[in-house]
């Protein structure tokens, strides 16, 4: 028998790790919804995220070619992040999902509801 990598068992495994990790959706969507925004107006929109991981995933966005950071040599200068015409491209996924969420959450919601009314223990 041999081994199967996730990837070849699910060829959307890489795109789900880098698209849907913890933070980088958060941010992406914000990105693609209010446009180029400074570090503390992301840091505002995106609520319990720390400074450190908000850093930490930028950095990871703009070396996966999703985000663009544009330094500007100002006094005291001015760090502004956008997302890239690659990252643009996850507009419309974005979109679907969003749709689907609005159009199935309630229900996903009555269901665990449901199954966990019946799987509590009975007295």
């Amino acid at each position: 028998m041999t081994d199967v990598t996730p990837e070849l068992a699910c060829p959307i495994a890489p795109v789900v790790d880098i698209v849907f990790s913890r933070w980088t959706t958060p941010i992406l969507w914000a990105l693609n919804e209010y446009g180029r925004q400074r570090f503390v107006q992301l840091e505002r929109r995106i609520d319990s995220i720390t400074p450190k991981v908000l850093t930490q995933r930028l950095r990871q966005l703009e070396r996966d070619g999703l985000v663009v950071r544009t330094y500007h040599r100002e006094v005291p200068p001015r760090v502004e992040y956008e997302i890239s015409p690659l990252g643009l491209t996850l507009a419309p996924l974005f979109a679907n999902l969003a749709d689907w969420a609005k159009a199935n959450l309630p229900t996903v919601e009555t269901n665990r509801t449901t199954y966990d009314d019946s799987n509590r223990p009975r007295p």
